[in-house]
């Protein structure tokens, strides 16, 4: 990408608004659906749990396949495609609202389909951003693109609260298919064109791809702290998804409209994070500040089971806005490292291989949370802080002694994923 600046692309440009639009859908329904279902329909924390699980349940199912399958095709049709199916499907929950057949079952099915479309688009999303900005700059590119995204987060939360008290939950949700659709339209706009795929003689056989990506994450030692840090993090945040709201709204006495700011409130920090993680990269060191992030703002997850009605809600709002602050620096920059160090060819397998270790704990931990949250929901709450702090000791076992990515010897030097044994009588993967 020529140009000084990545907002002198139009294309990143684009991408940048279909990605701060359908965020600030997901945020707006991101509080929506869960008040929904806790409010609307007098949820149980097993219901929250069971919601929360259908959504990420497709990425334990075909989360392998999936990278395989969009390596060997281009990913902005899919991504579009996405869009479209996600967005039709939220539009049946105000619809069914409207007609008074809404029911967590529709919750769960309209989560578990459009959780199959997600996994399409994460996986082809994170593999085309290189195409439009280049690998050379994903760094900063990434950092844009989530500082320009977290806008959303920090509005959407809070307008979703208001409108969650001002219109209903369900209406609410059909503001994210609306932010579907627009991201679909800026993703047909872009003009970049990916790389013309091979001519292949065969159809590539499914299980040596998979299996090629899972050995390259296998053999690398930074890729298999990272799967294991970001899935334990993620099995945290899971087990408090199914009850984050219940203690919320019954055991804080907090309104949709309070919900949605405090939300918004650790939104503010994942704006500003991300701002500030290419500078705080380099005074840090790129590598240590990917352990250093979690290590850093783990611990302030023990506040939010402390968090009591009236003032002692602060606890629970330095709690939300010291782990966003982490995770989001983490996010970047090891998103940003996996991207430079995986070959462009294999990109997808690998980050499916990626999302399916990390997102596969989802489900297990949301439907665990929803037990524990049936037993006590502080007690829920305090097993999510144990977990968040133990999180960075894999990363900082795998990265100690290195200041930047550019010391470690598997970013100087990627293993080849071409001397994975292959099928005998199997095409080569591509």
């Amino acid at each position: 990408m020529s140009g000084s600046s990545l907002f002198a692309h139009r294309d990143f440009r684009l991408l940048l608004l279909g990605q701060t639009t359908s965020q600030f859908g997901t945020q707006v329904s991101g509080v929506a659906i869960p008040l929904l279902a806790v409010l609307a329909l007098d949820a149980s924390p097993f219901e929250v749990g069971l919601v929360s699980a259908s959504s990420t349940l497709a990425f334990a199912l075909i989360g392998l396949p999936a990278g395989a399958w969009l390596d060997s095709m281009h990913r902005r049709p899919v991504l579009i495609a996405s869009d479209v199916v996600r967005a039709v499907l939220l539009a049946t929950i105000p619809l069914a609202a409207v007609l008074g057949i809404l029911t967590i079952a529709h919750l769960v099915v309209v989560s578990l389909l459009a959780g199959f479309a997600r996994v399409f688009f994460d996986v082809g999303y994170s593999s085309y951003i290189p195409t439009v900005i280049g690998k050379g700059r994903l760094l900063a590119g990434n950092s844009a693109m989530e500082t320009i995204r977290a806008s959303g987060q920090v509005v959407g939360p809070g307008v979703g609260g208001f409108l969650v008290t001002l219109l209903g939950a369900a209406a609410v949700v059909l503001v994210q298919a609306v932010t579907f659709a627009v991201s679909a339209v800026c993703l047909l706009l872009i003009r970049t064109r990916e790389e013309a795929l091979p001519v292949r003689q065969e159809r590539p056989r499914l299980w040596p791809q998979i299996r090629e990506g899972l050995a390259f994450v296998a053999r690398n030692r930074i890729l298999r702290a990272t799967a294991l840090a970001s899935a334990a993090s993620n099995f945290s945040f899971a087990v408090a998804s199914s009850v984050n709201f219940i203690f919320m709204s019954r055991s804080l006495d907090l309104s949709a409209t309070a919900i949605g700011l405090i939300i918004a409130g650790g939104s503010v920090t994942v704006m500003i994070a991300a701002a500030i993680t290419p500078r705080m990269g380099r005074a840090v060191g790129t590598a240590r500040i990917i352990w250093l992030s979690l290590a850093v703002t783990g611990p302030f997850t023990i506040l939010a089971p402390l968090a009591q009605p009236g003032w002692g809600v602060v606890l629970l709002i330095v709690s939300i806005a010291a782990a966003e602050f982490g995770q989001i620096v983490y996010a970047i920059t090891n998103v940003s490292l996996r991207q430079r160090l995986t070959p462009d060819r294999m990109l997808s397998r690998v980050t499916a291989t990626m999302r399916f270790l990390i997102m596969g704990t989802f489900p297990a931990g949301a439907l665990l949370g929803g037990v524990l949250g049936e037993l006590s929901i502080r007690g829920t709450l305090l097993f999510v802080a144990g977990v968040a702090i133990l999180v960075p000791i894999p990363l900082y076992l795998a990265l100690r002694g290195t200041r930047d990515v550019d010391e470690i010897p598997e970013w100087q030097s990627a293993p080849e994923p071409g001397a994975v044994a292959e099928e005998p009588d199997g095409p080569r993967p591509r």
